[in-house]
């Protein structure tokens, strides 16, 4: 009697999301999987959360690649009776039929029935593909699980334009023009890219004039998050400088010492969490947030740092970042900022944060206007570091010296308050005695 099919559901993202988008396949459609593979990559505001197949079998798809699905939707089923296809065919004869013809592995290019097939590729690739008539099973993949990616499409057609052409057949011994130099024109075996009637046109010899992909589900979230941000909030920006010229010497003091002691680098961030936490003592508001017409003043200080990522922006939380010290903050940024970009960030280390911090400095940003992280009040944004002449002491002098900006929701906070803050956020930094001794 056979089994029946046993669903594929998208998995719990977190308390507060109830869909995501079904960014790719890692097994074929019709493949067989073994139980507690990762069969598809469901993608929320938050992270990436892998769907994993509850038994053995056959892997039939019910929902495509792009598409937006609830939380428990089922996307797929998994036929539990059908069992994987060996081929027969010895592996001196065809050794790419040896091998189990569906394994679990997502980089396979076989199929449950022992012939070739489409190698895996990502949504990006397979439409980039499409649109330029190009046969997957000719490109060199590069990406993670062997994947093809877009930028190897790109890679295969440009080789195969840019190739050179067969020499022109030797003209008949009689007098005739010159032959025309031959065209670079791809074999007629492979389509021809749909250059100049596609979607995608070219501006010379394997260029796209340009190139179309689907935003992932966390762009999507971040773009539709920040438009709420400036239509919900009165965001204003004010900003100062700091001299870091005495975090500079702390640092180049006890860097050999702090690193030989607790195995991780004294960086700038945990200087600035620790001010910001001394500054929203000094002004809670700005650690408070609006609900209806309440004003919450949140206790805790959870401050989010902002870590870049290919797949967006993420906002990983330190909890209770008051009670803990230089080396326990440096140690959570990095092991965040790690798992972040390797997408192995847990939801709920993105949820809960009462103020923001971003540092946009590292990638050269000399000045800018951060935007809110809702429902927060406050985000503070630091900037690149750069000597520059300062007056002190009625003498000209050159200093460290970085700009600051506090946007806040005016709402909430006054702009008395906002200054102060800010004000206080440079005392700390430019006096970081102050913050161990608490003054």
């Amino acid at each position: 009697m056979a089994q029946a099919a046993v669903p594929v559901v998208v998995p719990n993202a977190g308390e507060s999301i109830t869909e995501g988008i079904l960014a790719r396949w890692i097994k074929p459609n019709g493949s067989f999987v073994q139980a507690g593979d990762d069969v598809c990559e469901i993608e929320t505001d938050k992270t990436t959360n892998p769907a994993k197949a509850s038994v053995s079998g056959i892997l039939i798809w019910k929902a495509q690649e792009g598409d937006t699905v609830q939380i428990g939707a089922i996307i797929g089923e998994i036929d539990p009776s059908a069992q994987p296809v060996v081929s027969t065919v010895p592996a001196s004869d065809s050794p790419a039929s040896s091998s189990v013809a569906a394994s679990g592995s997502s980089t396979s290019s076989v199929n449950v029935n022992g012939g070739a097939s489409v190698p895996p590729m990502t949504p990006a690739g397979r439409r980039i593909a499409a649109e330029l008539g190009v046969n997957p099973a000719e490109v060199t993949a590069t990406g993670r699980h062997g994947l093809v990616t877009k930028p190897d499409v790109i890679a295969h057609l440009a080789g195969r334009v840019d190739a050179p052409a067969s020499p022109p057949p030797t003209p008949a011994p009689i007098p005739a023009p010159t032959p025309a130099p031959a065209t670079l024109t791809p074999p007629t075996s492979t389509p021809t890219p749909a250059f100049a009637t596609g979607p995608v046109a070219a501006t010379g010899p394997g260029r796209p004039r340009e190139i179309r992909e689907r935003m992932s589900g966390l762009r999507q979230k971040i773009a539709q998050r920040l438009v709420e941000a400036q239509h919900t909030a009165a965001i204003l920006t004010t900003f100062n400088e700091a001299d870091l010229s005495r975090v500079i010497e702390l640092r180049t003091k006890y860097k050999e010492s702090f690193q030989k002691k607790h195995g991780i680098s004294l960086g700038f961030m945990s200087f600035f969490i620790k001010a910001a936490v001394d500054a929203l003592k000094t002004y809670p508001r700005v650690n408070g947030r609006i609900e209806g017409n309440e004003i919450v003043i949140n206790q805790v200080y959870d401050i989010g740092v902002a870590v870049s990522t290919e797949r967006g922006l993420m906002v990983p939380v330190i909890r209770d970042a008051d009670q803990k010290g230089f080396a326990t903050l440096e140690k959570e940024l990095a092991a965040y900022a790690t798992r972040a970009r390797e997408n192995k960030i847990d939801v709920a280390d993105l949820q809960g944060g009462t103020f923001t911090i971003t540092n946009g400095g590292v990638f050269g940003s000399l000045l800018s206007t951060p935007i809110l992280n809702p429902p927060q009040s406050g985000i503070l944004g630091m900037h690149a570091i750069q000597k520059r002449p300062v007056v002190l002491d009625d003498q000209v002098v050159i200093r460290p010296m970085m700009y600051l900006a506090l946007s806040y929701d005016h709402r909430i906070i006054d702009g008395r308050e906002a200054v102060g803050f800010l004000v206080r956020i440079k005392e700390c930094v430019e006096n970081p005695e102050r913050m161990l001794i608490d003054i």
